[in-house]
């Protein structure tokens, strides 16, 4: 990501090589309701997305008759809560593997007490619907979770795909 500010900062630290940003997004196929449990592409899909830093969730907001959509209509709200509730699905189901290796380690395992309350959080969370980012973290147990890599603790922007109509008349058309 060029940036003319990166060449002001090069000239004060007397630095000789100059590396941008750079931001790669990956285009993952489209999730389905029940890919938690293996519909359409499931697990490699889910895969696929715990291996990014971040999502980008595309969410089509116009009416194209050209172009079927999974559930037959458009309707960017039910999207956003399919998606969501899908990756909590998985998520819910990372903590709760994750709590049963605790038990069965649970002798060996130093911090077990700490890492059954943070999973219990958790767990409390996804349960009632909410993302695990949702969750107030110290750094620490921001470390006991990492590698568990739960989808929903990762920062979320939402996109709006519009018609080309809706972007020129500035309509907006996700509900």
């Amino acid at each position: 990501m060029p940036d003319n500010r990166l060449d002001t900062l090069a000239s004060i630290s007397n630095t000789e090589r100059i590396i941008p940003a750079t931001v790669e997004f990956v285009d993952i196929a489209g999730l389905v309701k029940g890919a938690a449990d293996g519909q359409g592409l499931g697990n490699k899909f889910l895969s696929n997305i715990r291996e990014c830093d971040a999502l980008v969730h595309v969410v089509r907001c116009f009416e194209d008759t050209n172009i079927i959509h999974v559930d037959g209509s458009v309707d960017s709200e039910r999207d956003i809560s399919v998606i969501n509730f899908e990756l909590i699905l998985s998520d819910l189901s990372q903590v709760e593997r994750a709590i049963e290796r605790a038990l069965k380690t649970r002798g060996k395992m130093a911090d077990y007490d700490a890492k059954k309350e943070i999973y219990g959080k958790i767990k409390t969370a996804l349960e009632s619907g909410k993302p695990a980012r949702s969750i107030a973290l110290s750094e620490e147990e921001q470390t006991m979770l990492s590698n568990l890599n739960l989808l929903t603790m990762k920062p979320c922007i939402y996109a709006a795909n519009v018609s080309e109509n809706d972007l020129a008349n500035k309509v907006n058309s996700c509900s």
